[in-house]
């Protein structure tokens, strides 16, 4: 079984592949309670179908790019679990789960941007069922277009995406599918951090009057 979770955004979301289709799924909407949601998500797509964490044989997991904390929290889950169940585990850029579902919806030529904070979107383009350009860390101001955005970066500046549409959050039944079809790269289990975080370690030491 496949066990597929994001936490690039201020959702948690879970899902459960057989390798034959989504068995079980679960979406928390409490937004920043990764370190408190995730666990509970893995523990009910689990239960919804009678498993235990010794019947997944692969994790998936967003990489990103999204703020430091949650997305700290659903790599070193991944991390830890395929370690010690000794099982592969893939690393999926959040956008293009995104994006999948928009191509699945008909898109073709779109932009993905997520939230970012301090004002600012992550953004990708895409064409052709593929990635094109980014992700990067912009001001819609900068980005700003006429064509189709969708995420919710894009419906947080409609100024700067008159032409935004949802789905807002990534969805870890689309992660399943792009993983098991391999319809993006395949990553990593590494963060993709787009700028430094928040907190910083001081560069010198303070001396002790």
């Amino acid at each position: 079984m496949l066990l597929a979770f994001d936490t690039a955004t201020p959702h948690v979301t879970v899902a459960l592949h057989d390798g034959d289709r989504v068995v079980a799924e679960y979406v928390s909407t409490e937004a920043m309670k990764h370190g408190e949601m995730l666990a509970p998500g893995i523990a009910d797509v689990l239960a919804q179908v009678g498993a235990a964490s010794r019947d997944v044989t692969a994790v998936a997991v967003g990489v990103g790019p999204g703020p430091f904390t949650g997305l700290r929290v659903g790599l070193v889950t991944a991390r830890t679990m395929a370690l010690a169940l000794e099982i592969p585990v893939y690393g999926v850029c959040t956008l293009d789960i995104l994006a999948a579902e928009a191509m699945d919806a008909g898109h073709d030529e779109f932009q993905i941007a997520t939230d970012a904070r301090r004002k600012e979107v992550y953004l990708a383009s895409y064409a052709s069922r593929q990635r094109v350009s980014g992700p990067e860390v912009v001001k819609p101001a900068v980005a700003a277009t006429d064509s189709l955005v969708i995420g919710r970066g894009a419906l947080l500046y409609p100024e700067a995406f008159p032409n935004a549409a949802g789905p807002e959050h990534p969805d870890a039944a689309v992660l399943c599918d792009v993983v098991v079809r391999e319809r993006f790269e395949l990553l990593d289990p590494d963060p993709l951090y787009l700028r430094r975080p928040d907190a910083v370690a001081a560069q010198t030491a303070k001396k002790v009057s």
